[in-house]
């Protein structure tokens, strides 16, 4: 019997020493260990602006003052002031002031681009002079071009067109 408890012992005493251990190592694995760090996040803004444009299109003109709109759309980046010019057009011989299409036989059609409806102001192409200014909102800004064909013009019939390039300065 006293061998029985002998060993009993020993069995007793290596269990709790595995048992400690096993605690030991299980609690060294709860205690993790952290650190941390901080990064900057930069970017820069570039100012930028897109231009797109509808089509003006006067009809069937009958010899009296003809009007017809367009519309020239912006998208700028907030704060971003911009001018937005509209050229000569193709026509020969054409200026800002003296716009004009282009039709059989190379007849042609006087008209006008204005920035108001009361067709008083010029639409031209020279910033600081005749351009439409505006400031971007980083939304699209619709920008209305009014358009006349002066009444007593009698050219010869046909489709007369031309070209006009719109361009924004930003």
């Amino acid at each position: 019997m006293k061998l029985f408890r002998e060993q009993h012992k020993k069995l007793f005493f290596g269990l709790s020493v595995l048992s400690t251990l096993t605690l030991g190592l299980l609690s060294g694995q709860t205690e993790a260990s952290t650190a941390t760090a901080t990064f900057t996040v930069t970017a820069t803004v570039a100012a930028t602006c897109t231009i797109s444009a509808t089509n003006l299109a006067f009809g069937t003109y009958t010899g009296a003052v003809t009007n017809a709109n367009s519309t020239v759309t912006v998208t700028c980046t907030n704060t971003t002031p911009y001018n937005v010019g509209l050229n000569a057009g193709t026509a020969t011989a054409a200026t800002v002031s003296t716009r004009a299409m282009t039709g059989p036989s190379s007849a042609t059609l006087s008209y006008g681009l204005f920035q108001d409806a009361a067709y008083t102001t010029n639409w031209g192409n020279t910033v600081g002079t005749d351009t439409k200014t505006g400031t971007g909102n980083g939304s699209a800004q619709a920008l209305t071009v009014y358009g006349q064909i002066p009444a007593g013009q009698y050219p010869a019939p046909g489709t007369y067109t031309d070209t006009i390039t719109a361009t924004i300065t930003y």
